[in-house]
């Protein structure tokens, strides 16, 4: 802001927000305000491109009065920070001069989808939140959350549309990885522990990033597993009778301030709720979150609500979808810019200006709180240096080893850690890597021991570059021709094998077959070979209970953690390097188990 005196009330930084926040409402048009409302896809480019999944340019966004934008891939924090500072120089242009507020995904993972999460790109990389649950820690999940925050800020994103705080109580769900597990006192804890990192305490400040939690009222209770991003998985469904256990976690967020919440797109069903998505739902948004749990933040909808996924309401026209979403209490639409439709709404008198203002009220309060009114601009030379620090790094690979479960690790050959110099095959590694500590062979009968590297399976489904090619979805069980080639390998010397968990795959064949195996929730190369060689020692406990089978899993209720029968690994268990499992494998169960 310049050093001038202000032109108007609103602009002075020493009244208080609310006063500045009444100021500048009484000023804005009815588009200004309507603007305000809507959050789509923005491109990280010219101001004339679009992209894959974000069909309208910078520019047509910008001339719809639109100022809040969520972000997809970059290639770089420069790119990232001179963006922003584009898009904010070209929004300062207009009189009023309304700050775009940058929102974001998680992007310090390992994930790669753009409907649930970003791969870590320039930014430090840590494992997935679900890595983040098996270690446990409430102290290291602030660490995290504070190196996003200082991440985010310097290159100017100021909403995080995470934690996801779900329960994973159906295993088959593809957005667990995102979630701290199975447990809801688990996921409360560290939920709590991350709203209060990204936001850098209690209150929303100029050195906080605002937060979202998500999806609320509990997005993990889903019919056969499947995700309501796509319409065979709209309905949430409890069985058990466990839709309150499913709100524990947003209690605790609510309770210690977070800002924001994102309603998921499912459909209650069976429960004494409107069968009509949660964006829609005014009981649960007004009813349950605002009245019953007091929360006076802002409703932002998941994303294209309105126009892809109007599950239960797909008879009304988008007109009356958005009066419907209103009506319910919704502030913003995400993944939406129709701002047309509800400018003519208010016009002709279906909407009330009254109703606008509530939501443009709350918007504008949070761009006061986060000091973007003040200065929206970063400092590009120094967002180089922040983002991706090796102080960072060197955290995140840390966090990657400790997250490590060890489930399984016989007497023998490949009992962990391993000796150096072992002549090894290895699958999946980058032999680069491998060849630090081992003598890299070219065939499993030349080898001491096997290394095989592979990911919890998934159905393929969807068109190629369509949004749901990214969803890990469907069966568990690793395909036949896998496990063959896996007794073939270990018929030829003693096997290792190390499996990404974004969801918990059926083990017990994998655990007869290999002499060790090893649960990651992302982690690098040289953070599993350092491991298997004894230079880090994995700590980690299962976030949720590893099932026994698909029948098991079929049979089990989808709201309820730990339902799954005979499981073959529960929730808590973790050997340490001291501890050797039995050779003749089956189920291996532990009681730690909440």
């Amino acid at each position: 802001m310049p050093e001038s005196a202000p032109r108007y009330p609103y602009q002075d930084p020493s009244l208080s927000v609310t006063q500045r926040v009444e100021d500048l409402l009484q000023r804005l048009t009815i588009d200004d305000k309507v603007g305000l409302m809507y959050q789509p896809l923005a491109h990280v480019g010219d101001m004339d491109e679009s992209a894959d999944f974000v069909p309208l340019t910078n520019r047509q966004l910008l001339s719809r009065r639109i100022n809040h934008f969520n972000i997809l891939w970059a290639t770089s924090a420069r790119q990232l920070a001179e963006w922003n500072n584009a898009i904010q120089a070209t929004l300062m242009e207009h009189p009023l001069g309304i700050p775009a507020t940058i929102s974001s995904d998680p992007r310090h993972a390992f994930s790669n989808n753009p409907g649930a999460a970003l791969m870590a790109g320039p930014f430090s990389q840590w494992p997935e939140p679900l890595g983040m649950a098996a270690i446990g820690s409430e102290d290291l999940v602030r660490r995290w959350a504070d190196v996003i925050r200082q991440e985010y800020l310097a290159v100017g994103i100021r909403a995080a549309l995470h934690p996801q705080i779900d329960l994973a109580t159906d295993p088959r769900w593809a957005r667990m990885s995102a979630t701290f597990g199975e447990d809801a006192a688990t996921a409360s804890r560290l939920g709590v522990a991350y709203v209060l990192g990204l936001q850098g305490g209690s209150d929303v400040g100029q050195d906080s990033v605002s937060v979202m939690a998500k999806h609320f009222p509990g997005g993990g209770a889903q019919k056969d597993g499947e995700d309501p991003h796509f319409s065979y998985g709209r309905e949430q469904v409890y069985p058990g009778g466990n839709f309150d256990l499913h709100l524990e976690p947003f209690r605790a967020v609510i309770d210690a301030g977070v800002s924001q919440i994102m309603p998921y797109y499912g459909i209650p069903v069976g429960t004494p709720f409107e069968e009509v998505a949660f964006g829609f739902n005014r009981e649960v948004i007004t009813g349950l979150l605002r009245e019953q749990l007091g929360f006076d933040g802002i409703v932002c909808t998941d994303w294209g609500i309105l126009s892809e996924r109007p599950w239960g309401v797909e008879h009304l026209s988008v007109e009356e979808r958005v009066i419907k979403a209103l009506d319910a209490g919704v502030d913003q639409f995400g993944g939406e810019s129709s701002t047309d439709v509800l400018i003519g709404l208010v016009r002709s008198g279906r909407i009330t200006g009254s109703r606008i203002d509530t939501s443009a009220r709350r918007l504008l309060r949070e761009k006061f709180r986060l000091g973007l009114f003040d200065d929206p601009f970063v400092d590009v030379e120094a967002a180089t240096i922040t983002v991706g620090a090796e102080t960072a790094q060197d955290e995140g690979r840390q966090a990657q080893g400790a997250a490590q479960v060890l489930l399984k690790n016989t007497a023998g050959a490949a009992h962990l850690p391993l000796d150096p110099g072992l002549r090894v095959y290895a699958e999946g590694v980058d032999p680069d890597v491998l060849a630090v500590w081992a003598n890299v062979v070219g065939a499993p009968e030349d080898a001491d021991v096997v290394i095989v590297r592979t990911s919890a399976p998934w159905e393929s489904r969807g068109e190629p570059g369509t949004l749901e090619t990214f969803f890990h979805a469907g069966s568990l069980d690793f395909p036949a021709d896998q496990l063959e080639h896996w007794r073939e390998l270990a018929a030829a010397a003693p096997l290792i094998v190390d499996i990404y968990l974004d969801r918990p795959a059926i083990l017990a064949p994998v655990t007869d077959i290999t002499s060790t195996l090893i649960a990651n929730f992302g982690s690098a190369d040289s953070v599993l070979i350092n491991t298997l060689f004894g230079e880090v020692a994995p700590a980690g406990r299962l976030p949720f209970d590893i099932p026994s089978s698909m029948t098991a899993v079929r049979e089990s209720q989808p709201d309820t953690p730990f339902d799954t029968a005979d499981p073959t690994f529960r929730f808590g268990f973790g050997l340490d390097y001291d501890m050797v499992a039995p050779s003749t494998t089956g189920v291996v169960s532990s009681e730690s188990h909440g």
